[in-house]
């Protein structure tokens, strides 16, 4: 099954295949519009140094075919070959693109993807829609670029311009003499000839023809040896709802946004036992509307009115009390103002049930999470010594920072001693009763201090940030930032507020728990030379402060670390 990509997500090219020969197709369509999809290959500063690496229509190959057109085929608009290990030195990325051929935007596409095909299956899909653009007549779909390693991008950014306004943007010349010849016909193959044996099968394609009538076929290069194609018959898979588009969806920050998309109220949630509708949660029995009179019990023989002049039977007259009881005594050891749900352990327990949901991170209270591991299949990464519980088969390992990464932490006091939780099962994670805040990342980035981590999910990408200063006492100032799709578990004292950052947003630097990546950091010292205070004087030695546009954010706690 592909692993499906979301705008700003980033991958190794080995975590997805073994192989280096790939098939990258792109499938992208609207009523009356046609489209130029191109591939720029372009140097260490990301510009086209080399036109000869500039695969378009007109020059369906670089010079050694590490890069190749393929044409449409197996439901794909265009096609590619890459092989990675035959791209020179001077080629550090690869830009895939679709514009416009004449009039037209990119709002008016269709849901479409681009994909990639290794080792004869699909690997990787990344897919659009036109509800993510406006006026564009170009989109950057994708880039498989070289960092250490190849890796792929889904980048899926819109362009102003058309075809000759991208390859300006990339450092490329428009020849302004030539007008820019049609697209030549696809390469497909004749009726009843077999489809090339390194793309994949078009749909509905004839079945090859018996050896004893061959038939003449357009040239196609040859397979690698891994053999990246789907096989025979296979059928690609239907391109998926377009994901949500990163830039509209805003970090979501625990308690403003909890999982389910419910209010988290303050006090620990109760859940309502199976079958029975929610109640809301509350430190005792829910308030329920009073029951008429009798309700729940056996329905009594009608009796006569008590005599006139006669004083009214006394409750339960006529009726035998239970067996060992003394008539007229009451029951010992039956409680007296007993919650509506009925007596027993069961029943005092019920409000701290634990509370399913069905999502990979579940918050059961403010103070405790629960993480199942069997859903996404992904690691989580959490403070040593925060589980609780667990259930299933559950593995924890150590998780060492390495050498460099022992020194950069107790360099920056951003040092996070963390453990490796992998296995099929549930994991309850907790620390020192403080409260958590799970905060979903949608491919941005957000700062937090090691101090105020609790576990994330290890598909995160995470590094020291220094923060700009001078004149601090003992130093700079550092913080941990984190990066991808995936999820993290912030922890606080008590309950945090968020904040929009503003030209005159201040903070104490022992209060603030984490901030959006985005913002500008900077120290602002104010030490006090002498015991009375001035106006303008907090009393704190080291401020910080935020600037940044609007959508920014900080998340201050009220304790100070």
């Amino acid at each position: 099954m592909p692993r499906e990509f979301q705008r700003g997500h980033k991958a190794k090219i080995s975590d997805l295949t073994a192989g280096t020969d790939l098939y990258v197709g792109v499938q992208i369509t609207a009523p009356g519009l046609t489209f130029d999809i191109s591939c720029f290959g372009l140097d260490a500063d990301e510009r086209l140094s080399d036109d000869r690496y500039f695969v378009f229509f007109n020059q369906p190959k670089s010079p050694e075919e590490s890069i190749q057109l393929l044409g449409p085929q197996a439901g794909d608009t265009e096609s590619f070959r890459v092989t990675l290990d035959r791209i020179p030195s001077q080629i550090h990325k690869l830009s895939f693109t679709a514009t416009v051929d004449g009039a037209g935007q990119m709002s008016q596409i269709g849901p479409g993807y681009l994909r990639i095909v290794a080792g004869g299956e699909e690997v990787a899909r990344y897919a659009f829609s036109g509800a993510e653009f406006t006026t564009e007549r170009a989109v950057m779909l994708g880039d498989v670029y070289l960092k250490d390693v190849w890796r792929f991008a889904a980048v899926g950014q819109g362009f102003d311009g058309g075809l000759d306004a991208l390859l300006k943007n990339f450092g490329g010349e428009v020849a302004e003499e030539e007008a820019p010849a049609a697209p030549p016909a696809p390469a497909q193959p004749q009726a009843g000839g077999a489809a090339p044996g390194f793309a994949p099968p078009a749909f509905g394609a004839p079945p090859a023809p018996a050896p004893h009538q061959p038939q003449p076929a357009p040239y196609q290069p040859q397979p690698a040896a891994q053999g990246f194609a789907p096989p025979p018959g296979a059928t690609p898979p239907p391109a998926p709802a377009p994901a949500p588009s990163v830039h509209a969806a805003p970090t979501i920050v625990a308690p403003l946004a909890p999982p389910g998309g419910g209010h988290v109220p303050p006090p620990a949630p109760a859940p309502a036992p199976y079958g029975q509708p929610q109640q809301p949660y509350g430190h005792g029995p829910a308030p329920t509307a009073p029951m008429p009179p009798g309700y729940g019990q056996q329905p009594q023989a009608p009796q006569a009115p008590p005599g006139y002049g006669q004083p009214a039977p006394p409750p339960g007259y006529g009726q035998q009390p239970p067996f060992g009881q003394v008539p007229g005594q009451q029951a010992y050891g039956v409680p007296q103002g007993a919650p509506q749900g009925g007596a027993g352990v069961a029943a005092a327990l019920q409000q701290f049930k634990e509370t399913p949901t069905g999502q990979r991170w579940t918050q059961q209270n403010k103070k405790l999470i629960r993480v199942d591991l069997g859903m996404g299949g992904q690691p989580v990464l959490a403070r040593q010594g925060s589980m609780v519980l667990y259930q299933g088969k559950v593995d924890f390992s150590y998780k060492g920072a390495g050498f460099a990464g022992r020194i950069v932490g107790n360099a920056t006091g951003q040092e996070m001693q963390l453990m490796r939780c992998t296995g099929q099962g549930q994991v309850f994670l907790a620390e020192n009763s403080t409260h958590v805040h799970p905060i979903e990342l949608q491919g941005d980035a957000i700062c937090v201090s090691a101090e105020n981590v609790l576990a994330f999910d290890e598909s995160l990408q995470y590094e020291v940030r220094r923060i700009e200063g001078h004149g601090i006492p003992g130093g700079a100032l550092f913080t941990m930032q984190f990066q991808g799709t995936g999820t993290i578990v912030v922890k606080t004292h008590g309950t945090p507020v968020v904040l929009p950052v503003t030209p005159t947003t201040f903070a104490d630097c022992n209060a603030v728990v984490a901030w959006s990546a985005a913002a500008q950091v900077v120290v602002s010292s104010q030490v006090r030379m002498r015991r009375n205070a001035y106006p303008g004087d907090t009393g704190e030695s080291v401020n910080l402060q935020f600037r940044g546009a609007p959508g920014n954010f900080i998340v201050v706690q009220p304790y100070e670390v």
